[in-house]
């Protein structure tokens, strides 16, 4: 008797295990049937009564239950976090190209490159660039360990348990395979797929999604992998990164390879020999797109023989070998309904088209951004026309683009279709909040017209006031946990929390009210209100950089509040020293325009800040409630500590930015030009006016190896 006949209840161990194997094996097929050939070979009853059987046998036998369990595809464990996995491998993104002409130059630098003569010959592939979310499988002894999604290209989340429910990617690889191979590619949903989704939303009166490609990426981040396992997620493989040994030596020959261990692999993706080859390809998939079954947004080429993919290398973020050609962005036309002035954090006036809503690349569009006025009036940042001149005006036939397929912008007007009663807007001089006047800063040493009209409120402008509470508690800030963008506006408003420190005396207030508790507003109750209190109460110990980040300070982004954060080291170092900062002059001004990354501009902005008493007060206040931890420590009994030392030209054994981190860790201050208070300057080849500008203030001048030598490495 066929074990597969057996009834589970009479299966012993041994037939137990035996028919777990067969099962997986045979579900695995079918899921290939159906999934890669779209020819599926039982009906879904059948499929269905497999899997039943299958779980049956792994209940009654839980101690056989394989790690290729088709069981694991349903999902239903709820993850508290998602771990982070570091890529051995980095997780380049693509140079862009948008025209043919680029196509030719990169051909071009590959030749030059390699020493290529323009007709030896040289392999590319050519393929599809899905619209999807890039994901890293990791095989070990042909099973599934580890699937990452690409995070910030070095470090990703550990999406494992979600990605084993996608039914493309298998648990095992069949035939031979590399003892490890981590294989590359994107998660995505069909466009019909998509539409279903949207349409049982709305069938149940739920919020229906935006597009495919976020849709994707939210289902597979979900810590419920019963939600991810809802969806028909797909994924494609097309590219690998650790590995122990490839089973080809070309591009295409290990994605062919890709296919038969068990993965879909793209059918349009072929190899050419010529850019006038690669082109017409991409014309065929351009001409096709429309009715892929998938979204995509260009066509990505690479070099074939792996070989030469290795010689070429990577240039910062992204390799030699390959490009993507991006497709134009995709317009529709439509009616400009109203023109809105939005009101931002340092007060910029910024227009919003409010459009007749209208379809563009998939996703319904009603807003699009105009950027300002003068884009408004046809003017161009340099003064330049743009669209021929012509005017955008309220009731105007309008053409909209959607920027790299995602940020709505208006392209062009009609101004055939254009009413005979048709005004020019008129962009108010006031703001549209607080009634203050709205100015356009002049630059001092340029004489330009900033192309952005302000609101000069400032505090008292109920809008930037509200824009700066949802800064303080943005995910890069404070990140407040249940204290969003709703939460800021209503607190406000209701007069709950009016600046950033009130965010931390909320709860002593709620409590020792005698009016209305949190708990009892509409939208909140005890357990979400608890929440928020422990949210904020958590957020009591921050990083130094999000609080300096937090403040809203304009021209103080994330990167230059790591900066003065490392440079001050403490909250009170930082605050002290802002606040003894006079414009353009004194040591303390001289301090920091000197410091590398942190300009005139920044400068002015954190002294006109400071200079402000009620943001100084402010931000005392918040130091009473809030312990900001002090940036790492730097040694202070090292030969440079207290230098102020500079990097110029290229350095070869480390980027200028892991040497200027090397400075500041042995105490060092790090300028980006070189000035009286220079005492060490570190040149490699290349350097220029830097090396002259300390020849003439005599500064000491090393090379990188003795800078080592110094180091003591």
């Amino acid at each position: 008797m066929s074990v597969k006949t057996i009834a589970v209840e009479a299966l012993n161990e041994d037939q137990a295990a035996q028919e777990l194997a067969r099962l997986a094996a045979e579900i695995a097929a079918h899921n290939r049937h159906y999934h890669t050939d779209d020819a599926p070979v039982v009906t879904d009853a059948e499929y269905d009564a497999l899997k039943k059987r299958n779980l049956a046998i792994e209940e009654r036998f839980p101690d056989l239950k394989r790690d290729d369990s088709p069981t694991d595809r349903v999902g239903g464990a709820v993850l508290e976090k998602f771990e982070k996995v570091t890529h051995k491998v980095a997780m380049l993104s693509l140079d862009n190209a948008f025209s043919e002409e680029d196509v030719q130059d990169f051909t071009d630098r590959v030749r030059r490159f390699l020493k290529l003569t323009a007709d030896a010959p040289l392999t590319f592939t050519a393929e599809p660039k899905i619209d999807g979310l890039s994901l890293a499988l990791r095989y070990e002894n042909g099973t599934l360990v580890t699937a990452a999604t690409r995070g910030d290209g070095a470090v990703g989340e550990n999406v494992t348990a979600n990605a084993k429910t996608i039914r493309d990617i298998p648990h095992r690889l069949n035939g031979n395979v590399p003892e490890v191979i981590e294989v590359r590619g994107e998660v995505f949903l069909t466009k019909a797929d998509f539409a279903e989704l949207n349409r049982r939303q709305e069938a149940e009166g739920k919020q229906t999604y935006v597009n495919p490609r976020n849709t994707a990426a939210g289902s597979l981040r979900q810590l419920d992998t019963s939600i991810t396992a809802s969806r028909p997620l797909k994924f494609f493989a097309y590219a690998w990164g650790d590995t122990s040994g490839l089973p080809a030596d070309t591009q295409l020959g290990v994605v062919e390879c890709f296919g038969s261990w068990g993965f879909a692999v793209n059918p349009l993706m072929k190899r050419f020999e010529t850019v006038a080859e690669l082109i017409g390809h991409y014309r065929v998939i351009e001409a096709e797109r429309a009715g892929l079954a998938y979204d995509i947004d260009g066509v990505v080429y690479k070099v074939d023989d792996l070989g030469l993919q290795a010689r070429l290398g990577f240039v910062s973020r992204s390799p030699r070998w390959a490009i993507a050609h991006k497709f134009p962005a995709e317009t529709a036309t439509t009616i400009l309904k109203d023109i809105e002035i939005q009101v931002g954090r340092t007060g910029a006036l910024s227009p919003v088209a409010r459009l007749e809503p209208v379809t563009v690349g998939g996703v319904m569009v009603s807003n699009a951004t105009l950027h300002n006025e003068d884009y408004i009036a046809g003017i161009g940042s340099n003064g330049e026309p743009i669209r021929e001149g012509r005017d955008l005006r309220i009731g105007d036939t309008v053409t909209i683009y959607r920027a790299g397929d995602v940020i709505p912008k208006v392209m062009d007007v009609d101004v055939s279709m254009r009413h005979a009663d048709s005004v020019p807007f008129v962009f108010p001089e006031t703001c549209p909040v607080c009634d203050s006047p709205a100015t356009r800063e002049v630059n001092e040493k340029t004489g330009r017209v900033d192309s952005v009209r302000r609101c000069a409120g400032g505090l008292i402008c109920p809008a930037q006031a509200v824009e700066k509470l949802k800064h303080f508690v943005s995910r890069n800030a404070f990140d407040i946990d249940g204290f969003g963008d709703k939460q800021a506006e209503a607190f406000y408003h209701e007069g709950l929390v009016k600046n950033p420190a009130e965010i931390f005396t909320l709860q002593a207030r709620d409590e020792a009210s005698e009016l209305q508790k949190l708990k009892s507003r509409e939208g909140w109750g005890e357990q979400s209100a608890d929440n928020l209190f422990k949210a904020i109460q958590a957020r009591r110990d921050v990083d130094l950089h999000r609080f300096i980040f937090g403040l809203g300070i304009r021209h103080v982004g994330e990167g230059n509040a790591k900066i003065l954060a490392r440079v001050y080291h403490s909250a009170r170092g930082f605050v002290d020293a802002m606040r003894s900062v006079s414009n353009e002059e004194g040591e303390t001004w001289d301090d920091l325009v000197n410091i590398d990354g942190i300009g005139p501009t920044a400068a002015h902005a954190l002294a006109e800040f400071f200079a402000e008493p009620h943001n100084a007060a402010i931000v005392e206040e918040l130091l009473e409630y809030v312990h900001p931890k002090d940036a790492e420590q730097i040694a202070t009994d090292t030969a440079f500590s207290g230098k102020t030392i500079v990097f110029t030209g290229s350095l070869e054994r480390m980027s200028r930015d892991e040497a200027k981190a090397m400075a500041e860790r042995l105490g060092a201050k790090t300028a980006g030009s070189v000035s009286k208070k220079t005492d060490l300057v570190v040149a490699g080849p290349g350097a220029g006016s830097k090396l002259r500008k300390a020849a003439e203030l005599e500064i000491e001048v090393i090379d990188e190896d003795e800078w080592f030598t110094r180091i003591g490495e």
